[in-house]
């Protein structure tokens, strides 16, 4: 038994084109479908209407995007596969009604993006399905304490920015997020507020492979530089205080959409880290909201621990990270929280009435 303890008009035509073509890609595995309980609950609020759901190409996001669906279900709603788009474009496909939800909006970290994508008339946030998520630049602790490195700013030296070349150009490697996730306006914007550009790159990818290929540089004893975020596998292998260390910066310096952000605000355990201490939140199509009361009230209630999510994709980066895998994760972690499970969905339904 798995134990668990208890991110216009043309932009339409864009995304709707990519849309179509992720959930083509998608694999159907959900064993239960919704048309075996609609025909079976005619009087359910979802009856009849289809609720997309998306995620980013990080499978770690599937898992909490599929416990609400679950609980979509079980209100009658039919959930198709979720798609999977980068950051940028799954705020706009939401904002257009291309796609109806998804749980992991970053309140902070997506600002701009929210407004640039229409804001509070396309857009809901709804509820906080994980509050307290952190974000920012790790080292490897030996380095740090062989050359006494704490601020993300001592970069600006050539010598301390070599010690993490990997490709042999004579500047630091920070391995960086994709290309389209909200994160990556704040590390180009870092680069240059902290006075990086000229000894320090962004490599940017698939950050799943590049972060793979950190920690063989880790377990080889080579000096790393990373951004991460909580929750994520990476901080089982290699954990904060024992393996890594946290940068801290200088002051707080954010690009347009959090620049009304200060220091308390990026700053956790005593360190600023540079980004805003987030939250997860559920962002939805307002127009969906609107007309849908049930599936309202369940995304202003499900909240899912920390560290149970932490722990699925703990086992996903051990090799259960196949659609199979998360729906038996999924299923579990209802079974064990079935009350609280349960109780979302009582919840919603009497929003309906």
């Amino acid at each position: 038994m798995i134990q668990f303890r208890t991110k216009t008009v043309a932009w339409g035509t864009i995304v709707g084109g990519l849309l179509l073509g992720a959930i083509a890609c998608q694999p159907s595995n959900t064993p239960t479908t919704q048309s075996e309980v609609s025909s079976e609950n005619t009087d359910l609020p979802g009856t009849g209407i289809t609720v997309q759901s998306v995620h980013t190409s990080l499978l770690e996001e599937r898992f909490q995007t599929q416990i609400v669906n679950k609980a979509l279900q079980k209100l009658g709603y039919e959930t198709p596969e979720p798609a999977e788009l980068e950051t940028a474009t799954m705020v706009v496909a939401i904002s257009n009604g291309d796609v109806d939800y998804t749980t992991n909006h970053w309140e902070n970290n997506q600002t701009q993006l929210y407004e640039n994508s229409g804001g509070e008339d396309n857009l809901n946030k709804l509820g906080v399905i994980v509050p307290n998520l952190l974000q920012g630049y790790q080292i490897d602790k030996k380095t740090a304490d062989k050359y006494q490195i704490t601020n993300l700013e001592q970069l600006q030296d050539p010598e301390i920015a070599k010690l993490f070349d990997s490709d042999g150009d004579g500047k630091a490697n920070l391995i960086g997020c994709n290309s389209g996730w909200a994160c990556e306006l704040t590390i180009e914007h870092h680069l240059d507020a902290y006075g990086l550009r000229d000894t320090v790159e962004n490599d940017q990818g698939q950050f799943g492979a590049l972060i793979a290929e950190t920690i063989v540089r880790y377990n080889q004893g080579e000096p790393v530089l990373f951004y991460m975020w909580t929750p994520f596998w990476v901080g089982s292998l290699l954990k904060p205080g024992e393996d890594t260390i946290w940068l801290q910066v200088s002051k707080t310096d954010l690009p347009e959409g959090q620049t009304e952000l200060t220091e308390a605000d990026t700053t956790a355990e005593g360190k600023n880290l540079g980004f805003p201490v987030d939250r997860m939140r559920i962002l939805a199509n307002k127009k969906f909201v609107d007309e849908n009361p049930a599936a309202k009230k369940l995304f202003e209630v499900v909240q899912i621990p920390i560290e149970d999510i932490s722990n699925q994709n703990n086992l996903m980066e051990q090799g259960e990270d196949q659609p199979e895998d998360i729906e038996r994760h999924v299923n579990q972690w209802i079974e064990d929280n079935q009350e609280t499970f349960d109780s979302w969905v009582e919840e919603a339904m009497a929003a309906q009435s």
